[in-house]
């Protein structure tokens, strides 16, 4: 005799830096489709910490397995917030930071070879939260934002995101990683080998660290809206191996 079927995990999509939730529209129509649930809170950006705990709050509140995926800054957002989250039963990186403790995205970065996005920042002063820690965050310069964030889209939509991006507070790239939760939890990692913001050999060092299941994708570090097919084809592959599902074919044959 069988046991219940386990449940179809929520899936909580973090974005990361110069973009906002609604870069996951493609791939949260492909997981909607494939009967999943999904997330997509806003990441505020503001500082790793901060962050963290904001996106672990969300997790907390789901009373169902999740899977948790982030994207470029979100990855290490994710990193942290899913170490004490009992109910994280996968991690998906996309072109993200899978961070070590003890380790941040300035160190990641700085690691390996610069990327275009180096000289392509525009920094802005930002008022602290206390008058003795100012703060700075970053933009990509709009005449610059197609070369070096999504080279693999049409220039109407990067019109588009070049305006609408969200700036990142220069402190969440220097914020320390407590204790990764790819240590613990079984993760996947979505290579994009064109990236222009986070180096492709950095991303494959990060990935064989976690001993993720690796997905090579031949785009820019905008592949959630390049390829969400292939970034969704990746999440369900965690939430049908995460929960343990038999009907992993049913998923596939809906997509």
């Amino acid at each position: 005799m069988h046991g219940p079927t386990p449940l179809l995990p929520t899936i909580v999509l973090v974005h990361g830096a110069f973009t906002d939730a609604s870069s996951w529209a493609g791939v949260i129509r492909l997981l909607h489709a494939a009967g999943l649930t999904v997330r997509a809170p806003a990441n505020p950006l503001r500082g790793l910490a901060q962050d963290a705990a904001y996106i672990r709050s969300v997790v907390c509140h789901l009373d169902v397995p999740v899977v948790l995926v982030g994207h470029g800054y979100g990855g290490a957002v994710i990193t942290q917030a899913a170490a004490d989250a009992d109910n994280i039963v996968a991690l998906c990186y996309v072109a993200a930071f899978g961070l070590d403790a003890g380790e941040c995205v300035a160190d990641i970065t700085n690691r390996f070879a610069p990327m275009p996005v180096t000289d392509a920042t525009v920094t802005v002063a930002l008022p602290g939260r206390f008058p003795a820690e100012p703060d700075s965050e970053l933009n990509i310069r709009k005449e610059r934002f197609p070369q070096v964030y999504a080279a693999d889209l049409p220039p109407r939509v990067t019109d588009v995101l070049s305006v609408a991006q969200r700036p990142i507070a220069w402190s969440a790239l220097t914020g320390r990683s407590g204790p990764p939760a790819w240590a613990s939890k079984p993760s996947w990692y979505a290579i994009a080998t064109a990236d222009r913001m986070l180096n492709p050999t950095a991303q494959r060092f990060m990935a064989q660290r976690m001993a993720a299941t690796e997905h090579l994708l031949d785009g820019s570090h905008a592949v959630v809206l390049s390829q969400p097919g292939a970034v969704a084809s990746m999440i369900r592959e965690a939430a049908e191996q995460g929960t343990g599902r038999g009907d992993g074919d049913r998923l596939r044959r809906t997509l």
